[in-house]
């Protein structure tokens, strides 16, 4: 039997389903994610990232959930060679996205004025001993990555601490580890992830690894009389072009869909090359909604993915 498990968190949804210990598993996952957001969160002006945003400039002792979100972060854009990259903070932050989402107001009369991301590579990190090197205007976004990764963590620990099967989903980033249900898990994939279940625009059934979706018709808002989102194409610090309003890869972890995921919509038209290069299997949904299947990823009436 599985027991699923659904709360709100970081403007979006948690959905946890489990073969066994329920209330057990809710508890470590919220624990995941608590430890998560006192890291990572930019909004939380207690946040190890917000402290290191204010000792920019001078090497400063991290916490080891931060130290290895700010690793899976740097090597997110080594592999994308700075398609996804976590020094995109101002550039987000000049498209209005300073705030929790549900705080955002639309702003169409505001001048808009592009960022330039400073590049990854700046970004000094020394993971044995815990430090990182900043350098001053540097400022991070680690969206593209941390939340795949808690759900990475998350799947993980239950799975290993309560010898059950386990999914975890945070706002369609989904991961899964030990045991699997019998049929496998089913996933439903939409636009909206919180329209999926009821309203699917396609069902796939996976055993392990990851899934991931990026969305450009979630998290938007008004700017300078544009639609802005929240996906920052590095090379000139404004939001993605939408050539792709969904991409949907599955990979051997969430935070490697993730990862793709966003690439894919950053590419935009060159992303199915580079995702069948990479051996990727992934669902795009064109602006107009066109569905198109890349690197084996199943047709509509097919169902398995991995």
């Amino acid at each position: 039997m599985t027991h699923v498990v659904e709360f709100p968190v970081w403007g979006t949804t948690a959905v946890l389903a489990v073969t066994d210990h329920p209330a057990d598993a809710e508890r470590l996952l919220r624990a995941v994610l608590d430890d998560f957001d006192l890291a990572c969160s930019r909004f939380r002006s207690d946040s190890e990232i917000s402290r290191l945003h204010a000792s920019a400039g001078r090497a400063v002792r991290v916490g080891p959930v931060l130290a290895e979100a700010l690793s899976v972060a740097l090597r997110a854009a080594r592999l994308t060679d700075g398609l996804v990259d976590p020094t995109v903070g101002a550039a987000v932050r000049a498209l209005g996205y300073d705030r929790d989402f549900a705080a955002i107001t639309d702003t169409a009369g505001d001048p808009l004025v592009p960022q330039p991301v400073p590049g990854w590579h700046r970004v000094l990190l020394d993971v044995e001993r815990g430090e990182v090197v900043l350098p001053r205007g540097v400022e991070l976004d680690l969206g593209a990555t941390a939340k795949a990764l808690a759900a990475d963590r998350a799947a993980r620990a239950i799975s290993s601490t309560l010898d059950c099967g386990a999914l975890v989903s945070l706002g369609g980033d989904v991961a899964m580890a030990g045991e699997v249900p019998p049929g496998g898990w089913r996933v439903a994939l939409a636009d909206d992830h919180r329209t999926a279940v009821l309203a699917p625009q396609a069902v796939v059934t996976v055993r392990h690894g990851g899934l991931a979706t990026s969305s450009t018709t979630q998290r938007t808002w008004q700017r300078a009389g544009r639609t802005q989102h929240h996906i920052v194409d590095p090379r000139t610090g404004l939001a993605a072009e939408v050539v792709w309003r969904t991409a949907t890869v599955a990979a051997a972890s969430c935070v490697d869909a993730n990862t793709a995921a966003t690439a894919a919509v950053v590419l935009g038209h060159a992303a199915p090359a580079w995702l069948a290069e990479h051996g990727l299997p992934a669902r795009l949904v064109s602006a107009s909604g066109e569905v198109r299947a890349v690197a084996g990823w199943p047709a509509e009436r097919e169902r398995q993915v991995a």
